[in-house]
This record gives C-alpha cells, structure tokens and sequence, in this order.
C-alpha cells in the first residue's frame, strides 16, 4: 500500500507545480473578454509581435510603469506589435475608473480571477511578456520594464 501511495505521489506532484513560463517556451493560448466586449486568444495575434504586460491598479511598480507602456503602445502599435495589458483587479470600479482616466493606446481586459496571469505563472505584477509572431516567448520582464528602448528594438527587429 505505500508503496502504491508513493507511485501516485510520484506522478501527481509534479502537476501540481506552478508553470512559469520563461524565454523559449510556448506561451500558453488563453481566450479572454476585452473591454469592449470581443473575446480575444492568442492566436488573434498571429503575425504580430505580442506584448503581454500583467498588471493591477493596487499594484504601485504597474502604475509608474504604465504611462511608458502606454507610450510604448502608440509608439509601435502601427509597425506589427500589438500591447495587451491583463488586469488582475477584483473591483471592476476601481479598473474602469482607472481606464477612463488614462486613456489607454493599447487593448486592457479585465481577469478578476487572474487565470490568463495563471496560466504564465505570473503571481507578481507588473510581469510583461513578449512573445513571437510564431508564438514563442522572447522575452520576459519581472517587474518594471527597465529599458524601453531595448524592448522596442528588440520588438521591431522580429
């Protein structure tokens, strides 16, 4: 019998780790609602460099980190580079009156339950991820994006 329960630990243990996604991997597919109301998957992205930026209101480092990201956004939003931030705020209040007052230049959406965040292995905010047009993550940046103009010439050359 322990030895059966040791079998079965064996094999269920290492499901039950956190995935955390690095530079190489396959970012995981997730399907989501925007603020307009369109659903959105990854693959709607295909043929475009994403920037995948994981943020929250209550999170101080995402609110310095925003109005560059927002510059960032308008920046290379015409050049193949599409910039979604995913909110992992619970108050749908406090996130839209964020939204209106900063006007985003990029797509946000709203993942109260944080499962998109989950799915990267994100539990730390601001998390950015830029992943291929073939859907391979470049590059990933634990909190605030240190250079900007790195990431955009890093973007713009794929």
């Amino acid at each position: 019998m322990g030895a059966l329960a040791a079998a079965l630990v064996a094999v269920v243990y290492p499901t039950l780790e956190a995935r955390v996604i690095q530079p190489g991997d396959s970012a995981p597919s997730f399907s989501i609602t925007t603020d307009q109301g369109n659903k959105i998957t990854q693959k709607d992205f295909g043929g475009k460099v994403l920037v995948l930026n994981f943020w929250a209101t209550w999170c101080q480092p995402c609110l310095e980190e925003f109005p560059a990201l927002n510059q960032f956004s308008a920046r290379v939003k015409d050049k193949g580079v599409v910039v979604v931030g995913v909110s992992a705020d619970k108050s749908e209040k406090q996130y839209k009156r964020f939204i209106e007052a900063t006007h985003p230049a990029f797509q946000t959406m709203r993942d109260q339950e944080a499962d998109v965040a989950s799915d990267y292995g994100t539990f730390m905010f601001p998390e950015t991820y830029v992943i291929s047009k073939d859907g391979k993550v470049l590059k990933k940046y634990i909190g605030i994006i240190d250079s900007f103009p790195e990431l955009e010439k890093l973007v713009l050359s794929q």
